[in-house]
């Protein structure tokens, strides 16, 4: 027995407790993974062992448990495969499964190493990975084009509001001849009112019998002589042309917002006004366009355009109408002309209260106000006015080979020959995991499992101590030999 065994034993504890006492520091390390000892016995030409010697540091590329923080920028990779792309200030390309990354002051997205995440742009996948940044400016509005399906339901009961108006007529009274005496009447619904009352009594041969105060109590005076049936009088009609100040001009307002080519907003207000239909097969209404009190160019003059209704109640007229404002934004901030088609499909005239849902395309500009990641790696924009945008996707890598991986600290790995080149791909394809936004990925220590490994190695560290203890005895023994 030699003393190399022990030490040898001794230098390889040493340094396996140098592992665990690494893992265990770094047990609340985001994304840091744990690694174990692999250790290799030695020999020379001798049949004896020379001892022991460290073969390897391996890491443990297990997954670490995903929690939620709430946290803007943080990103967990939700599976075994896949690293962040990062890059450092020299341009030196890094690896890393920690997903703790905010905006710094020029809004890259950087960790706390100040590294860089890289992925791809809009609409670049596959072209070679850029450093991400945070947008800042405002999003481009959107001018409306269109409002489809609009759900508009048209009051059926509504009075009809003449355009022409019509003239009245005055009542005329009827007439019959009782035992050859003409008697003038009116008459609402059945009840008859006599202009002069006959006297009760038995008249034409009994044909017709009158009571007290003219009642008729046999007989009907259309069966007499000289009958004349009454006539009631017909009112006017008055003659109410299309005046969007008088609201007895019309039977609905129907307003909207609408945005111009700059994203300013406009009052768009349709005025539905019932006409006479075709009597008894239709039933037809007028609607007038004016845009923020002004009537639209197209149709002229704001309208009308005539939309009709069968007797089911369902729109039988052209479903679609395209109105035109040249100049939305005045001689000031003059914008596009707006071209807006209006979908009237499914509107109704039935026999209930004015229903709408007007939802049209467009919007204002809006503000940056916050990052999304999707599963797949899109970094979504949000926006004040309620718009998203995707300004671009993270990027992942993988290799063949994770143990050839070269740690180089702050939570990273470089690439070597023994790892071989990065696989890159979007998260979600080319075998990567999926990412979670808004979460990180803790540690993969076991620190239970940490702590027997440190006391399994105390104890061959006193194992070894105890073999270099007895071979020094051995040598006392020999130089005591006389």
């Amino acid at each position: 027995m030699g003393f190399g065994q022990g030490l040898s034993g001794l230098n390889a504890a040493s340094q396996n407790l140098d592992v665990i006492g690494n893992n265990i520091a770094n047990s609340g390390t985001v994304g840091f993974k744990a690694s174990g000892i692999s250790f290799a016995d030695v020999y020379a030409s001798s049949r004896v062992g020379l001892g022991t010697q460290v073969a390897a540091v391996n890491q443990r590329f297990t997954v670490g448990n995903v929690s939620t923080t709430g946290g803007q920028f943080d990103i967990a990779i939700d599976g075994a495969k896949g690293f962040f792309r990062v890059v450092n200030a020299s341009g030196q390309v890094l690896y890393s499964r920690n997903g703790e990354f905010f905006a710094d002051k020029d809004n890259y997205i950087t960790n706390a190493q100040g590294q860089r995440l890289t992925g791809y742009p809009v609409g670049g996948v596959g072209m070679d990975p850029v450093e991400l940044t945070v947008p800042t400016g405002n999003i481009a509005p959107q001018a409306t084009t269109r409002a489809e399906r609009m759900g508009i339901n048209l009051d059926a009961n509504s009075p009809v509001i003449s355009l022409t108006g019509t003239p009245g007529t005055p009542a005329v009274p009827g007439e019959v001849e009782l035992d050859g005496t003409v008697y003038q009447f009116s008459q609402v619904g059945n009840t008859v009112s006599w202009v002069t009352a006959p006297p009760a009594g038995n008249y034409n041969g009994g044909s017709i019998v009158i009571g007290a105060g003219g009642a008729i109590t046999s007989g009907t005076l259309a069966a007499q002589p000289g009958y004349q049936a009454y006539t009631p009088a017909v009112p006017a009609v008055v003659a109410t042309p299309f005046d969007p100040n008088n609201p007895a001009s019309y039977t609905h307002r129907v307003p909207s917002t609408v945005y111009d080519s700059l994203g300013n907003a406009h009052q768009l207000v349709q005025y539905m006004v019932k006409r006479e239909g075709t009597a008894g097969t239709s039933s037809e209404w007028d609607a007038y366009y004016y845009m923020d009190g002004q009537a639209m160019d197209v149709p002229a003059g704001g309208g009308p355009v005539q939309m009709t209704f069968n007797q089911s109640g369902v729109l039988t007229s052209a479903p679609v109408t395209n109105i035109t404002y040249n100049a939305p934004g005045g001689v000031d901030s003059p914008a596009e002309p707006l071209q807006i088609a209006l979908d009237y499909t499914g509107t109704t005239q039935f026999g209930g209260d004015l229903r709408y849902n007007i939802q049209p395309d467009g919007y204002a500009t809006g503000q940056f106000a916050s990052i999304s990641i999707d599963t797949n790696g899109s970094l979504v924009a949000n926006y004040t006015n309620g718009q998203t945008m995707e300004v671009g996707t993270i990027v992942l890598a993988n290799f063949n080979n994770l143990q050839g991986l070269q740690p180089v600290g702050g939570n990273a790995w470089t690439e070597t020959s023994a790892s071989g080149q990065a696989t890159l791909g979007v998260p979600g394809s080319n075998g990567m995991s999926l990412l979670k936004g808004q979460a990180l990925e803790a540690s993969n220590v076991d620190m239970s499992q940490e702590l027997v490994n440190m006391i399994i190695a105390q104890r061959t560290y006193q194992a070894n101590s105890q073999t270099i203890k007895t071979q020094d005895q051995v040598l006392q023994t020999l130089m005591q030999i006389r």
